[in-house]
């Protein structure tokens, strides 16, 4: 079925948008008949994604999740939008492999912030607008490693367990507002973000399998709820 057009007049914000699985959903959404905000905390990667996108469906707006500042700027500049549609919290870190006891505070901070706060942040400060818009979806970009142990990265995995329990309450607090909340949970996806050492790139997962996932999310019936996607690769790399 030709999906063009399916989300025209409507806008999506998407974090983390500069590279891979944020730039492979940004243009799938584009693609789509949305209008996509692209966030992030580097201008010149946004940049770069925007130009890859058609018909002035694309507009840059640096943010700093982890920052609450950063974010309420950011609402006040998707405001002037007038709606929000699409809200897909995709921006994360995986910190260092190390074991958690020689993982230092900061580093821990980083990746907690980073992976939990800011979505916890953007939902904050954006669903109030679409609320007013009447209605849409959060999609959170959670992994597998939100299920299973993860032997040195304890606090790459505790970000996204925390991440699913915070999508599947919230998507409970919503359903009498019109927003689904859903959250994917990937397995090894292949970008600069995940580590390759030992594993086979070809069968890894690719951006734009995620991407996918995210535009059958948007375009469900009104009458259906998807509340979590496990996605794997189809073969272990």
């Amino acid at each position: 079925m030709d999906q063009n057009g399916l989300l025209a007049g409507q806008v999506a914000v998407v974090t983390g948008a500069g590279s891979g699985i944020g730039a492979a959903v940004s243009q799938r959404l584009a693609s789509m008949g949305a209008k996509v905000l692209l966030t992030g905390r580097r201008r010149e990667k946004l940049d770069r994604v925007a130009r890859t996108i058609a018909d002035a469906r694309a507009f840059v707006l640096p943010c700093d999740v982890t920052n609450a500042e950063s974010v309420q700027e950011l609402a006040q500049q998707v405001a002037k939008h007038q709606r929000i549609d699409i809200l897909v919290n995709n921006a994360g870190v995986r910190g260092p492999s190390r074991p958690l006891h020689e993982l230092e505070p900061r580093e821990w901070d980083t990746i907690l912030s980073t992976n939990l706060r800011g979505a916890y942040l953007c939902i904050w400060a954006l669903t109030p607008l679409m609320i007013q818009s009447g209605g849409g979806h959060i999609i959170n970009v959670s992994s597998l490693a939100g299920h299973n142990p993860l032997p040195n990265g304890a606090a790459y995995a505790a970000s996204k367990w925390a991440l699913n329990g915070l999508s599947y309450s919230i998507a409970e607090e919503m359903r009498n507002q019109k927003i689904r909340v859903s959250v994917v949970c990937p397995g090894s996806v292949d970008t600069a973000f995940s580590p390759h050492s030992g594993q086979d790139q070809s069968r890894m997962l690719k951006p734009d399998d995620v991407a996918h996932v995210v535009g059958m999310l948007v375009t469900q019936r009104n009458e259906s709820f998807v509340s979590e996607v496990l996605l794997r690769p189809a073969q272990k790399p």
